[in-house]
């Protein structure tokens, strides 16, 4: 065996291990980046499931200071219709 083909072998089997390795990775739900690191991967749905958890949270918050506010009844009415009209 020349020394071309034996280089040639241990890209090969370079490039099958790899492979083999991305593969179960994604049949695991992880995806490693450019620097090596393993990331859960996340589905439209699971982003979308955040975004909406997101804006609840956002819209809880609204709520909590309108309620805890010890402010005049005519100042209240007027940000809780201004919240509205957002």
């Amino acid at each position: 065996m020349s020394f071309w083909t034996f280089v040639f072998l241990v890209v090969i089997a370079g490039m099958a291990f790899e492979l083999v390795k991305q593969r179960n990775l994604a049949r695991m739900g992880h995806v490693e980046d450019a620097d090596g690191k393993l990331h859960k991967a996340v589905s439209a749905r699971d982003a979308e499931l955040q975004a909406e958890v997101t804006a609840l949270r956002e819209r809880v918050k609204v709520l909590e200071r309108i309620v805890t506010d010890e402010r005049e009844a005519q100042r209240l009415s007027s940000e809780i219709e201004k919240l509205r009209d957002e």
